[in-house]
């Protein structure tokens, strides 16, 4: 592992972007210590191992592939080196009502095939979606992700003002795919991604449209080893440019003077405190928690007010199942969309409650990768978006869990919860204590129009010169790709401004 002797940069927070912005840090020729709470990096990109059982706790979808090569490609590598990738196919299941479902192939035929079952002119009608969608998408890989926006007027930029009609930046996306397709599941098919982007069809802008091109043209990959694989793949690449990991080790305050950060304070593993000297923070931990926990109030660049009138994103309510049969009914990927799905949207964002007839999310990556559980057995992930900040009481937990069993084998039609041997729920209070998440969101802040691109919280403090912001709260937002494009544009930021202050 090379040494390095440059300006010191502490990254808070081993997740994914953590990880990636401080390889290429070190690269850049930065001593670079990334500090983690808990004992595995990935941050949510975590595993958990019981009885046989390897879990993804967080992310399990692999989209936009070429944002993952083109970050290996920096170092001279390739996803390759580090995981195997598998496209999947059926990319997804969908269920509907019990007894419908629906495979979503991973050729451009096969989709268009599905959408003329589902209406007349269907497939000629995503023809054209898809067309429109692709474009956002080269307009936005192009001209907006790769960017970092200090003020409303670097977003309103002359690309944005001639091509904004075309992007539909303005419109709702619930609205304009309403204009085109008449049948419900065929709408649902091209807006149910908005649920992890943090938000609703109804609220998510149409540029998202691009969510289309990315799954239903690009494909849906899936690594051996889940996610994880990924995670383990940055910290290697990291490790390799001389990245200083501190696992088990939580940062408690950044200490500053005249306007700038100094030190950051941290408990180790052994419960004392350090004190970490630096030339710079960047923080890729929860950004409120950050700036309401981390910082004195005279160095906060937004009062606790604003983080309390954020549209905050989703929590969810999971479970990890190990189930000791086969369940032939699932494939690797499967979505529950209800008939009216509205209801499930406002009990997370207009009235906050449990859902009682949820739509969801069910997992089976031994599927794919066999490996992942004993012999004969399914390794089962279960997610139900729910409102942030609910009550996650024991009681309230069990039940709810029981209820959703219940639920998930009605529509499947697959008997699960007498063979469950394995069982994990997981849900707002752990999103809070191990990750410190924001009223326990699994996302941060939700995709509105009005916290998107330059709306979203900013890569840099307004108040200490030195400390800078990556994840998934800052521009471009939600997922793994899109913390990994944050980490390349928030890395070169660093760079860059240590560089013109001869740190």
């Amino acid at each position: 592992m090379e040494q390095k002797h440059g300006p010191h940069v502490i990254v808070i927070g081993a997740g994914i972007g953590g990880m990636a912005a401080a390889a290429e840090l070190a690269q850049a020729g930065c001593r670079t210590t990334v500090l983690e709470r808990n004992d595995q990096p990935g941050g949510r990109a975590r595993v958990w191992q019981k009885d046989g059982y390897t879990f993804d706790m967080g992310p399990s979808w692999y989209l936009m592939p070429a944002v993952f090569a083109r970050f290996f490609a920096k170092f001279g590598r390739t996803p390759a080196d580090f995981y195997e990738l598998k496209q999947l196919d059926p990319s997804y299941r969908v269920f509907c009502e019990p007894g419908e479902m629906h495979d979503v192939p991973p050729d451009r035929a096969g989709v268009r095939a599905l959408f003329d079952r589902l209406e007349p002119g269907g497939g000629a009608k995503l023809e054209r979606y898809l067309e429109a969608a692709a474009y956002k998408y080269r307009v936005a890989v192009g001209e907006f992700l790769y960017r970092d926006y200090r003020s409303i007027f670097d977003f309103l930029n002359r690309r944005m003002l001639t091509e904004g009609l075309k992007l539909n930046v303005l419109g709702r996306l619930d609205a304009a795919v309403r204009r085109k397709f008449s049948d419900r599941l065929a709408r649902q098919i091209l807006e149910y991604a908005m649920v992890f982007l943090g938000t609703s069809p109804n609220a998510a802008p149409a540029m998202y449209a691009l969510m289309s091109h990315v799954d239903l043209t690009q494909g849906v990959f899936y690594p051996l080893g889940g996610l994880a694989a990924v995670a383990q793949g940055v910290r290697r690449l990291a490790e390799a440019q001389g990245v200083e990991f501190r696992l088990s080790t939580e940062a408690v305050r950044i200490a500053t003077a005249r306007g700038r950060a100094t030190a950051v304070e941290a408990r180790g593993p052994d419960g004392r405190m350090v004190q970490l000297p630096c030339d710079a923070v960047l923080a890729n931990a929860d950004y409120a928690h950050v700036e309401t926990e981390l910082l004195a109030p005279g160095d906060c660049s937004r009062p606790r007010a604003y983080w309390e009138s954020r549209v905050v994103a989703p929590s969810m309510f999971l479970m990890y199942l190990g189930v000791n049969r086969r369940l032939d009914r699932l494939a690797h990927h499967n979505l529950h969309f209800q008939a009216d799905w509205n209801a499930h949207f406002d009990a997370i964002f207009r009235r906050p409650a449990w859902p009682e007839e949820p739509c969801f999310y069910v997992s089976c990556i031994t599927k794919t990768d066999p490996a992942m559980a004993p012999p004969g057995r399914e390794n089962v992930f279960v997610l139900v978006p729910v409102a942030a900040g609910l009550d996650d009481t024991d009681a309230v937990r069990a039940a709810y869990a029981d209820k959703v069993l219940r639920h998930v084998e009605r529509i499947t039609g697959e008997e699960i919860a007498p063979h469950v041997e394995v069982r994990r729920i997981f849900s707002h209070r752990d999103f809070a204590g191990d990750y410190r998440a924001w009223k326990g969101t699994a996302l941060g802040i939700s995709h509105t129009l009005l916290q998107t691109a330059a709306f979203r919280p900013a890569m840099r403090s307004q108040k200490v010169a030195n400390l800078y912001f990556a994840g998934q709260y800052t521009h471009p937002g939600i997922g793994v790709p899109m913390v990994l494009i944050a980490a390349e544009v928030a890395a070169g930021i660093v760079r860059n401004e240590l560089g013109r202050a001869g740190a």
